[in-house]
């Protein structure tokens, strides 16, 4: 797959670089023979150029790679060959500056508050405490928690505590912000409603999105383009545009456009969940 299939070609080519806000140049990634099993190439190779202000999601079969190229991208992993930049800035060896990473694993700390959970990174920095104020009364109110601010994690439901590590991830204004199946551990109708929340947290901060998930309805959902990955070692098979207005919400699900671009995401993906399950 070329860039171009998520950077398309502009009249203007200078303009069309400057707005590049990822860059993956032929990466793969192999993890190394130990302990009598073979090496293993979970990913590559990967192209991809990813413009400023998208929303990427990325779909693929269990074990192909996914979570290891968002690893790459958030400088947590360092790729066995190829090239990651950012802003056009090689990505070397820790998580960037302006870069904000979610997983799907609860990372709220339980002895302190929401609010104090969603200023702690800010603390930590230094930050003069009138400006924590301010970043952490907009993140909560953002991610709808001002009756909670006060609660503890103990106190919350599973999508409220992922509400507040979101939050404690916005507080630090990330121009990128890289999601590893931050809902996985939700219901469906929870799973729409947060979905909904992240939407609005991308509209209000421009920020680009590159979201994992196993969820094709989330996937086509969310995103301006879904990146379909085959069997490991990963890469990608088709990058397709979902064609949605930026103001859009749950209420896709029910046209038949919707259900149009999740049978075209299964029909791609069939095969390849196949493939990584194995001999049968």
């Amino acid at each position: 797959m070329s860039s171009s299939a998520i950077a398309p070609a502009r009249a203007d080519a200078s303009a069309s670089e400057r707005d590049i806000h990822v860059q993956f140049r032929d990466v793969n990634h192999v993890y190394p023979a130990r302990a009598g099993h073979e090496a293993v190439h979970a990913l590559g190779p990967i192209d991809l150029a990813l413009q400023r202000g998208e929303f990427l999601s990325i779909i693929g079969p269990s074990g192909c790679g996914k979570t290891t190229l968002l690893e790459v991208l958030a400088g947590l992993v360092t790729p066995t060959s190829g090239a990651v930049e950012i802003d056009g800035r090689a990505v070397q060896g820790a998580v960037p500056d302006g870069v904000g990473v979610v997983f799907q694993e609860d990372a709220s700390f339980p002895w302190l508050t929401v609010a104090d959970n969603i200023a702690f990174s800010l603390k930590r920095a230094g930050m003069e405490k009138a400006e924590i104020a301010t970043r952490v009364d907009y993140a909560i109110g953002l991610m709808g928690l001002t009756r909670f601010r006060k609660a503890y994690p103990s106190q919350l439901s599973g999508g409220m505590r992922q509400r507040v590590c979101i939050a404690r991830t916005l507080v630090t204004r990330p121009k990128l912000i890289l999601l590893d199946e931050p809902f996985g551990a939700l219901d469906q109708q929870t799973r729409l409603i947060m979905g909904e929340e992240l939407l609005k947290l991308w509209r209000e901060t421009g920020a680009t999105v590159m979201l994992i998930t196993h969820s094709l309805d989330e996937a086509a959902l969310l995103a301006d383009h879904v990146a379909v990955m085959s069997a490991r070692p990963g890469h990608f098979i088709e990058v397709i545009a979902t064609g949605w207005p930026r103001d859009r919400d749950s209420r896709l699900a029910s046209t038949p456009e919707f259900g149009a671009l999740t049978s075209r995401l299964w029909a791609l993906l069939r095969d390849e969940s196949i493939k990584a399950m194995g001999p049968t």
